[in-house]
């Protein structure tokens, strides 16, 4: 059965982490691919993966606001863990999945030369069936920008140039651009994404003006991000404010919202008291509902993950 579209806000969808990253060398990667499958299989509604292309040694930004950073967050490998490309492992999924939507949370999209960038995800999103969601970033690492010839200080922009070339790319048949950092005429580019208004793009960010208007002019959805996290009510109130006033209706645009795991005296999850947090959650306006819960050694992963998904349609009214 398809999953709910990305953009309908009215039908809560149940999202899961497939963890593309690992400290030291997992000796091969074909696990992770088996649990994406899983995923597929017991009904989760979409997975993500994460972005890094390379790593500084300066980690503490991680957890440093200024630069884009969480409040005491710590990044979790050290600069010489493996990092797998997300859109890469995407199209590994899609070729072994068929219904899961697949999205990157975050991607770190300016990196990428936009023409490219509009390349490869059209290419996903034609190969998926229409599944491809891009959830994107500014990031926090300026050593990444300047490895990548960069300037860190002008992310911001740069991510907005990214993303206006891609959904030109992928909406025109005939695409001109003109802008202070490129200029181009008559390109053609297909086969355009599956999906016609081009692939849905996720906009991660705090409610400021800058990230409010890219979220207006692009998203379909907002992925809280820093301090938005521990008020996540007030930060859709004030989200919803910052995207009216930049002209573009609220209701249109989904929320991200993480569902913090319950577990028992022994370390075992409590999904009953997990779950209880779901419809809270909904209420407030969250309509992308993540929630990381590991196998356990032994069980059957698609049991497993097929009686959170249960559940999850239960706690939500959900009667697919």
């Amino acid at each position: 059965m398809p999953s709910p579209t990305p953009s309908d806000p009215n039908v809560p969808q149940l999202s899961m982490m497939l963890r593309s990253f690992s400290a030291e060398d997992p000796g091969g990667w074909e696990p992770m691919l088996e649990h994406a499958v899983a995923m597929d299989r017991a009904g989760v509604d979409r997975l993500a993966v994460s972005d890094h292309v390379c790593f500084g040694e300066a980690l503490d930004a991680y957890g440093d606001p200024a630069v884009g950073g969480t409040a005491g967050g710590r990044q979790p490998t050290g600069p010489d863990g493996h990092w797998l490309e997300p859109l890469t492992v995407l199209t590994a999924v899609a070729a072994r999945t068929s219904r899961i939507r697949l999205s990157t949370g975050i991607l770190l999209a300016a990196l990428r030369r936009p023409v490219v960038l509009a390349k490869t995800a059209a290419t996903i999103d034609v190969l998926s069936g229409g599944r491809l969601d891009l959830g994107v970033g500014v990031g926090w690492q300026r050593e990444e920008y300047r490895a990548a010839g960069l300037p860190f200080e002008r992310r911001g922009r740069l991510l907005d140039h990214t993303l206006e070339v891609c959904r030109t790319l992928w909406t025109e048949p005939r695409a001109d651009h003109d802008s202070e950092h490129l200029h181009f005429e008559g390109i053609h580019q297909m086969p355009k994404p599956r999906q016609p208004a081009g692939v849905p793009i996720w906009v991660s960010g705090t409610v400021n003006p800058a990230a409010m208007a890219r979220l207006a002019t692009f998203g379909v959805g907002w992925i809280p991000w820093g301090d938005e996290v521990s008020d996540l009510p007030g930060a859709i109130v004030r989200m919803r404010e910052g995207v009216s006033a930049a002209d573009r209706d609220p209701s249109e645009i989904g929320v991200q919202g993480r569902v913090p795991v319950r577990r028992r005296d022994d370390g075992s999850v409590d999904l009953d008291a997990t779950m209880k947090a779901v419809p809270a959650l909904v209420e407030a306006g969250v309509t992308d509902v993540r929630l990381d819960i590991a196998v356990p050694d032994g069980a059957d992963p698609v049991e497993h993950l097929g009686e959170v998904v249960e559940r999850f349609r239960a706690v939500t009214g959900r009667s697919d």
